[in-house]
């Protein structure tokens, strides 16, 4: 059995089905004695508007449009298929623009091949500093949601709290007896590896410590096992947070050549607890970011726009969470 439709509050309120649609999408062009009545109906009829005919409203089709560099990192490839997922639950299907750079030029492009389509909304996987230009440049009446983008542009923003999740995991190692921590960071134009080293640097400073150099490197294994190779032949070196869990599995392999016990002799802690990262030797501890509410939270700013004539400065932030593991334990007397 169906649920009520529209055309079901319609007739109960008495009013066309146009005037509900005005409603349901706050148009400002309905009698408040109308609205109530519809509204009325709403809640005697427990009707659930269904989300993706609402972007009929604009004229524009059931299509969520995403752009994302072409990449197999495990952050922006885990977002994308949150979204496709989640997108799929609203009814809304996923047009995904691969681009070979996040730049102005690239992102303009993606974007108005999306608009030809006349896509609901778009959704831009934006985690370096090279987009933020591109975003600024952007149509005004398009809905809009960057995820990871720049936290300084005036454009509706979804992110993983990067400095919470840094924070948590270095003041984890201090707490199992570490003087301090040494970092090794993503990229240094990529905002998560920015957020990243914020979090460190205010969990050491907070605590007293002192706070070593940055090991700076890329997402890569192989750049985290460079910077091991570094580390492992600093005896001081007793705790190492990495930006991701692939540079920590890169210092692993280092640690491991040059005898350095984990954790017996040094903890290691990661990011973002890729599915391997429980079978590493020895399973890592590391900070999981929540990508599906990263996806849903994305989806909810992007279809509250819907609509609306105007698009405020909204800002929505994911805590993370600290998963413990064997890689972490106190430091050698």
């Amino acid at each position: 059995m169906r649920g009520p439709a529209m055309t079901d509050v319609a007739r109960l309120a008495g009013v066309s089905h146009q005037t509900v649609s005005r409603v349901l999408n706050g148009h400002p062009n309905v009698r408040e004695q109308t609205r109530l009545r519809v509204q009325a109906a709403i809640v005697e009829l427990n009707y659930r508007p269904n989300r993706a005919a609402r972007a009929l409203v604009t004229g524009r089709s059931q299509v969520i449009g995403v752009v994302a560099q072409n990449t197999t990192l495990y952050g922006p490839a885990s977002l994308l298929a949150a979204l496709e997922q989640t997108a799929a639950e609203e009814g809304f299907a996923v047009s995904v623009g691969s681009v070979r750079d996040l730049d102005r030029v690239s992102i303009s492009a993606a974007v108005e091949r999306h608009l030809a389509h006349r896509v609901a909304g778009i959704v831009v996987i934006a985690p370096v500093e090279s987009a933020g230009e591109a975003l600024e440049h952007l149509p005004k009446d398009v809905p809009l949601v960057t995820v990871d983008g720049d936290p300084r542009r005036s454009v509706p923003l979804v992110t993983v709290d990067q400095v919470a999740g840094a924070r948590e995991a270095t003041r984890h190692l201090l707490e199992a007896g570490h003087r301090t921590v040494w970092h090794v960071s993503g990229p240094a134009d990529w905002f998560d590896s920015a957020g990243r080293i914020e979090g460190w640097r205010e969990a050491l400073r907070t605590a007293g410590a002192e706070v070593p150099p940055v090991v700076p490197a890329d997402w890569s294994a192989a750049s985290g096992y460079r910077c091991g190779q570094m580390l492992a032949r600093m005896p001081e070196v007793t705790a190492v947070f990495t930006a991701n869990d692939h540079l920590a599995l890169g210092v692993l392999r280092a640690l491991h050549e040059y005898g350095r016990r984990v954790p017996d002799e040094i903890s290691v802690v990661g990011f973002d607890d890729v599915p391997e990262a429980a079978y590493f030797i020895p399973p890592l501890t590391t900070v999981r970011p929540d990508f599906v509410a990263v996806a849903r939270a994305s989806l909810d700013l992007l279809l509250a726009q819907l609509g609306s004539d105007t698009v405020g400065e909204l800002r929505q932030t994911i805590a993370p969470t600290l998963i413990s593991r064997q890689s972490v334990a106190a430091p050698p007397s």
